[in-house]
């Protein structure tokens, strides 16, 4: 009897041991994260940054050294062209015009002077009272001052010159933006034009020089539409057009790009030369469309998910073939919806394809839908061995969870991105589809914790997490 007794002490005694340790290894709990499939607009555009700049720019300089006497203009003043900007202190230019002036009636005495002397030994030379030595003589002194003479007469034309570019005239019309100069400060011409002024032709008419990345280069062209902001007034789109894509390269931090020049119309003043503006060029638009945000597009399921996924999809297909299924209907759901898929792609009001679109445009878009590869290897994992559709860039995978809280996949067709949500077009895709963009598994423990053992973290797949 005691036997008995000690018997059933020990199998109680184990029972309670597995179901401690039951508990203590806790139960796997996974938790969805979801976005949803809208309709609406959506933009395609390649983002840069530039400046502001006025379309024409006139730095007005001097050609004289001095002092500057006068200033007439000031920031902001409208000038024309021909007005009187500045002066610069003429009482050095006006003594050297003078002396120019006395070198050149200096020269003309001498010249007078030579011609005299050489008509006497031209006589003297026709009777033979002079050598021809001396007659050679007296007519290369005659030449050298001819010489002088108009050597004097450039002279004084050059101080004249000088003396009138001491008065500083505006080339256009247009608004003084900058001055560099102060009354009474000296400037020297000497090796350098000193800028004095920068004048700017009309700012109601604007342009921005933006940097772009020579990936994205090949998506912009002359006529395209640009849209931009400034920190100025944040809330405030302006609009502007690409008017030119410069062909020279400048390569910063060993990224090649190339400036794309921007038309810009300012009529009410608000934009200033030198502003930051953020400008996107609008690539290509598409109107009323399903959209999903792009991490539903590069979730991958967790192997244990594709596993449960996998079977379940065997298990039905199974049950559909002893119940005297059609041969048609014996597919798995993943290539019935890729069946779908291709049918939907026959629809020529389905938006989604990117047949027509610039080469380069549809590389990148392959590019921004693969997110480095998540995608392709979620189609591939859950497609591979039985869709045959790996490496399509316009073809997607979106994963859900069906009516009965079953894992559930459909195939889509992608369209353009504006780099957070991308356009898609399924059979059974609709507004409002909850499409799963992330997967949490955490280990839960119940009842009393081994405090010798450290908790287990949960574990997190899918992008966003």
């Amino acid at each position: 009897m005691k036997k008995i007794v000690g018997f059933g002490v020990l199998l109680a005694i184990v029972a309670v041991a597995v179901v401690y340790f039951a508990r203590l290894g806790g139960a796997s709990t996974t938790v969805y994260r979801f976005v949803t499939v809208e309709q609406g607009d959506l933009e395609a555009v390649v983002s840069s940054t530039g400046n502001l700049n006025a379309v024409t720019t006139v730095q007005v300089g001097t050609q004289v050294s001095g002092q500057i006497s006068h200033l007439f203009v000031d920031f902001n003043d409208q000038v024309t062209t021909g007005q009187l900007i500045a002066r610069i202190d003429p009482v050095l230019l006006e003594q050297q015009v003078r002396e120019a002036e006395v070198s050149v009636e200096r020269s003309k005495a001498e010249l007078a002077n030579r011609e005299r002397e050489f008509q006497r030994t031209a006589g003297l030379y026709e009777g033979q009272g002079v050598t021809e030595q001396e007659y050679d003589t007296a007519e290369y002194n005659l030449a050298l001052a001819r010489a002088s003479s108009a050597s004097a007469e450039i002279s004084l034309e050059r101080a004249r010159r000088n003396l009138g570019y001491s008065y500083i005239y505006a080339p256009i019309d247009g608004i003084v933006i900058e001055r560099n100069v102060e009354l009474g400060q000296t400037v020297a011409a000497s090796l350098s034009t000193p800028q004095l002024f920068l004048i700017a032709n009309d700012l109601a008419e604007l342009e921005i020089l933006a940097s772009v990345d020579e990936s994205d280069i090949g998506l912009i062209e002359e006529g395209q539409t640009a849209r931009f902001t400034v920190q100025a007034y944040p809330d405030d789109r302006f609009d502007g057009t690409v008017r030119q894509v410069r062909l020279q390269s400048a390569i910063q931090e060993n990224v090649v790009n190339y400036t794309v020049v921007v038309n810009v119309q300012n009529p009410d003043g608000k934009l200033l030369p030198g502003m930051t503006a953020t400008v996107d060029f609008l690539v290509e638009t598409a109107t009323d469309v399903l959209k999903v945000p792009n991490a539903a597009l590069r979730f991958q399921p967790n192997e244990e998910m594709m596993t449960e996924f996998r079977e379940r999809m065997m298990a039905e297909r199974e049950s559909r073939q002893g119940a005297g299924e059609a041969e048609g209907r014996q597919r798995p759901a993943t290539e019935e919806g890729a069946a779908d898929a291709d049918e939907e792609s026959t629809d020529p009001h389905a938006g989604a394809s990117t047949e027509g679109m610039p080469e380069a445009f549809r590389e990148r878009m392959a590019q921004m839908r693969a997110g480095g590869g998540q995608a392709g290897a979620a189609m591939g994992g859950a497609m591979g061995e039985r869709g045959g559709f790996q490496g399509r860039p316009d073809v997607g995978t979106i994963w859900y969870l069906d009516e009965s809280g079953q894992l559930a996949v459909a195939r889509v067709r992608i369209g353009i991105t504006d780099g957070q949500s991308t356009q898609i077009t399924g059979r059974d895709i609709q507004p409002g589809l909850q499409a799963i963009a992330g997967v949490t598994v955490s280990s839960s423990s119940e009842g009393p914790n081994n405090p010798f053992q450290q908790q287990q973290s949960g574990r997190r797949f899918g992008p966003g997490f």
